[in-house]
């Protein structure tokens, strides 16, 4: 999952990206933030990676890394996209709007895109760390809802 400073990948940057790395019983959380996001990082992060999955990561968050970083994370490994998966048997809107439909909860109920682009404005702007610390729970709580929206929609055979 990435954050961004807008929607266009002309204007904006990434400011996170996020990675949930499920290897059999073990979990990792990575993020790249501000300066530490570059192509050769995030190839490095994804080696031995076989599948990402993203929640409109085939509109926004894939086309956004190629055009910004010059790489496209769906040629090196498998692109699922959940929100496929999520349409396909009615459940349809955002991430957020589909993890209330099924009871997947969150810390930082309220914080929305939009949100989370401030944040990294604050932080920018005023060095201000809580902004900062804000985003990248909002982050990390996209990317591990992701691996439990996964896991619901296996249990539930949708």
């Amino acid at each position: 999952d990435i954050e961004t400073s807008g929607l266009s990948w002309h204007a904006s940057i990434i400011t996170v990206i996020g990675l949930y790395l499920v290897k059999e019983d073990e979990r990792s959380l990575l993020q790249l933030v501000g300066r530490e996001i570059s192509r050769q990082r995030l190839t490095v992060a994804l080696h031995g990676v076989d599948t990402v999955f993203t929640y409109n990561g085939t509109r926004f968050d894939l086309p956004f890394i190629n055009a910004v970083l010059g790489t496209n994370p769906a040629a090196v490994c498998h692109h699922h996209d959940l929100m496929d998966d999520c349409w396909k048997n009615g459940l349809y809107g955002g991430l957020k709007a589909v993890e209330g439909r099924l009871g997947i909860l969150r810390q930082t109920r309220g914080v929305t895109g939009r949100e989370a682009v401030k944040l990294w404005q604050r932080y920018q702007r005023d060095g201000d760390k809580k902004a900062l610390d804000l985003l990248l729970q909002y982050n990390k709580e996209d990317v591990i809802n992701l691996s439990l929206l996964r896991e619901k929609l296996v249990t539930l055979r949708l």
